[in-house]
């Protein structure tokens, strides 16, 4: 079994299967990127977790809205900043925003931050 010490060659990423995994996210902080449509699908799920989650998005769906309102999550309503996710565990990457997604995406993997960029 080969080893890889260095992790240099992200391009290849995008053209691999995904494995699945199951993670348990309750009383973690996790981070979604992006108040559309994505986060709209995902949100429920990762409220259903327990996890503390954190939205930070300029704007958002109705729907993503009302989560917030019925505090099921914490927005805070502005665009990705670098050392947006520290202290995270598990961050969602999905706003319409590519340089934003792409330093978000870098903050994960320089923080060892589990991160999921849809």
């Amino acid at each position: 079994m080969a080893e890889h010490a260095d992790h240099a060659e992200h391009a290849d990423h995008a053209d691999r299967p995904a494995y699945p995994v199951g993670l348990r996210l309750h009383g973690r902080r996790v981070v979604v990127i992006g108040g559309g449509q994505v986060a709209q699908r995902r949100l429920p799920q990762l409220i259903a977790t327990g996890a503390v989650i954190t939205l930070i998005s300029p704007s958002a769906t109705a729907s993503v809205e009302a989560m917030a309102d019925a505090g099921e999550i914490r927005w805070e309503r502005r665009r990705y900043q670098d050392g947006d996710l520290a202290d995270t565990w598990y961050a969602l990457v999905a706003s319409s925003d590519t340089p934003a997604n792409d330093a978000a995406s870098a903050e994960a993997e320089r923080t060892r931050t589990w991160c999921v960029r849809a």
